[in-house]
């Protein structure tokens, strides 16, 4: 069974890197989505299925966190699983986000095998 990953960053430099590692791992990849905000991410998760969301806090239009709270709160998109791949650390936005629900959260910058260890394990 192949994967479905979506990438939500506002860089385009980090949606490659994070794209670049994937085709790397050993991960039974489908589709690799990119969005630049989670508004495109909400857009495209209602045109395609996505079983895992590797997503970005700070972003233009509507960031990280607000994606994780509307995704929390849709029947079919709080399943998805989310992890957070991000500069922001701060442990209160991090607790915030795993009551939401996010799977995990990976600090940037990071090494490839960081990227395949989240997805993979």
């Amino acid at each position: 069974m192949a994967f479905n990953i979506l990438i939500v960053d506002d860089s385009g430099t980090a949606r490659a890197m994070i794209r670049k590692t994937l085709g790397l791992s050993k991960l039974p990849l489908g589709q690799l989505l990119e969005a630049g905000n989670g508004a495109e991410a909400l857009e495209l998760m209602g045109q395609f299925w996505v079983d895992l969301v590797l997503c970005d806090i700070n972003m233009p239009v509507m960031d990280g966190h607000e994606l994780v709270a509307r995704m929390s709160d849709d029947p079919v998109l709080k399943t998805i699983p989310v992890a957070i791949i991000s500069t922001e650390g701060s442990e209160e936005r991090i607790a915030e986000l795993r009551a939401l629900g996010i799977s995990a959260y990976l600090r940037k910058p990071f090494k490839p095998e960081d990227v395949s260890a989240l997805v993979l394990g």
